[in-house]
């Protein structure tokens, strides 16, 4: 019996990368949202904390935007094995355990954000269950970050797997990911304090609140973002010659001109430039696993065997699940 080869892309490399952005930049966005915004409800120096409007707002949103943030996840996880089968493969099999108990945080994280939105008028309690689902996200966070760049070492998966393949092994190389995780998790404050500021613009008080977080995360996350850059290391010069580093000098201009657009309540726009600075940092970490993999795995080698039905049916399914999150989201501000 002769089985069929499965060594072809099934779509352009370029359009296969371009959806992985696309989507990844939109997971990025709706995460940022729910992790940064839990951060800015739990430690922000709100008034009256759990009868603010801003903050039942959210409290009301999380949970929805929640079930977005899943969805969008799928998709950029499925391009990114499509390209790169292999690497990613092999260091989620050394990082077994802990990759499996994904599933199981996510669960935990999303039934503690409807569990705090239940909870009434106790805010101990609903403090408890946001405190709950934080520590899920920085979990699924974290392995994603460990097994990821992982990925883009193929000699270290080798040399870990020969020593322990129970799937037991923490990635060891710290310096590979504990910067890039930094910057997103600070990243995620800033976006977290943005969308504070953007629900509370007729509350001074959240408005407040928000862009002082929007300040600090912005702040934070550029000190961890510098730090990221040089823990590149031999591979820095390298990044500084593919496409990477302009798409890097924009986003910086971007971000800040979010900034600036916030302080100067144009939040329409800033809305824009903080996303359209977000998914320039995607394309960034795209070229960055390319010069770690070069001499080792060069994706335009692939074969392509286009399989036009596939992507037609993503595409379609797609566009009507944004038209209907988008539709969703009008419905509860219209009644707020």
């Amino acid at each position: 019996m002769n089985l069929p080869g499965y060594d072809f892309l099934s779509a352009p490399l370029w359009l296969i990368s371009l959806l992985h952005v696309l989507t990844l930049s939109l997971h990025f966005a709706a995460m940022n949202f729910v992790v940064g915004g839990i951060l800015v409800v739990l430690t922000g120096r709100f008034p009256d904390r759990w009868d603010d409007p801003t903050v039942q707002k959210l409290v009301r949103l999380f949970p929805s935007v929640m079930a977005a943030v899943v969805t969008l996840g799928v998709a950029p996880l499925l391009f990114v094995q499509l390209v790169f089968p292999r690497q990613i493969y092999s260091s989620s099999i050394v990082s077994g355990w802990f990759w499996l108990m994904v599933v199981p945080a996510v669960i935990l994280s999303y039934y503690s954000l409807y569990a705090a939105s239940f909870s009434g008028a106790n805010g101990a309690r609903r403090g408890a269950y946001f405190l709950l689902a934080l520590v899920g996200f920085l979990y699924v966070s974290l392995v994603y970050s460990s097994v990821f760049s992982m990925s883009e070492r193929p000699d270290l998966i080798q040399k870990l797997y020969a020593g322990i393949p129970s799937g037991t092994v923490w990635n060891p190389s710290l310096g590979d990911y504990a910067w890039r995780w930094l910057h997103m998790m600070l990243g995620a404050v800033t976006v977290g304090g943005f969308f504070v500021a953007f629900l509370g613009r007729d509350n001074p008080a959240a408005y407040v609140v928000g862009r002082k977080f929007f300040l600090w995360g912005f702040v934070l996350s550029s000190c961890t973002g510098v730090g990221y850059l040089l823990s590149l290391g031999p591979i820095l010069p390298g990044f500084m010659r593919t496409p990477g580093a302009w798409s890097l000098i924009v986003g910086i201009l971007l971000a800040l001109g979010s900034m600036h657009l916030l302080f100067t309540h144009k939040l329409g726009i800033c809305a824009g430039m903080l996303f359209s600075s977000l998914v320039l940092m995607v394309v960034n970490r795209h070229y960055v696993r390319l010069v770690r993999l070069e001499g080792q795995f060069d994706p335009s080698g692939w074969k392509v065997q286009m399989q036009t039905s596939p992507f037609l049916m993503f595409l379609a399914c797609f566009i009507a699940s944004i038209g209907l999150v988008w539709y969703m989201l009008r419905l509860f501000f219209r009644k707020v």
